[in-house]
């Protein structure tokens, strides 16, 4: 796959932020992805060479949200990175997570859900072949403006959303992403309450 600027970036203006002082410069450290690797932050992550076959069966849930990729398949990312470490998230949203917390590894391979096909399970598609369609203020998935790709451009248009790129699309997820993290937290927060008072109206 065709690497993405907004991916790859410059890695010597963001390393020119990072100079250790003098005193640090005489400490022996361990380089921040020995560490993160050590202490198993990523260690979910599964290494497979052909993730996106039989995808639903390996990838079932979204690690940083929990919600369900065959229920969701429609908005469901597979990302797989150069050492062939992969998985799967419900949805950009979540793809900028894992985007994050995968900072020394670059995505080999991206894949979305086709929202436009009219399987039940949504095919998978590469991001770059897709047509990510912008809905502003319409609900998405973990999102209060929709981002669904399609391989059709002419359904993306339909939508009457911006029409956009992958990169386009990604830097929109991650604008997002603070607002939608408090709505998410909010709502989830109030099913959490809603729950606990249905338990004890029903043990009562």
């Amino acid at each position: 796959m065709e690497r993405r600027s907004f991916l790859t970036g410059t890695a010597g203006v963001i390393a020119g932020g990072f100079t250790a002082g003098a005193a640090n410069a005489k400490m022996k450290m361990e380089p921040p992805w020995a560490w993160t690797k050590k202490h198993g932050l990523l260690e979910h992550l599964v290494v497979d060479a052909d993730p996106a076959t039989d995808n639903i069966k390996k990838f079932k849930r979204c690690i940083y949200c929990g919600m369900s990729l065959k229920k969701w398949s429609h908005t469901r990312h597979l990302v797989q990175y150069e050492d062939d470490s992969s998985e799967g998230t419900c949805s950009i949203r979540c793809m900028t997570i894992s985007l994050s917390l995968n900072l020394d590894r670059l995505p080999k391979n991206i894949w979305v859900g086709d929202a436009g096909s009219d399987a039940e399970i949504k095919p998978l598609i590469k991001v770059d072949d897709a047509h990510y369609a912008i809905e502003a203020g319409k609900m998405g998935t973990m999102t209060a403006n929709r981002k669904w790709a399609y391989a059709d451009k002419s359904k993306a248009q339909a939508t009457g959303g911006k029409v956009v790129s992958f990169d386009e699309a990604i830097v929109a997820a991650y604008t997002d992403q603070a607002t939608d993290t408090l709505v998410i937290r909010k709502r989830r927060e109030e099913k959490r309450a809603h729950m606990k008072r249905k338990m004890q109206e029903s043990s009562n």
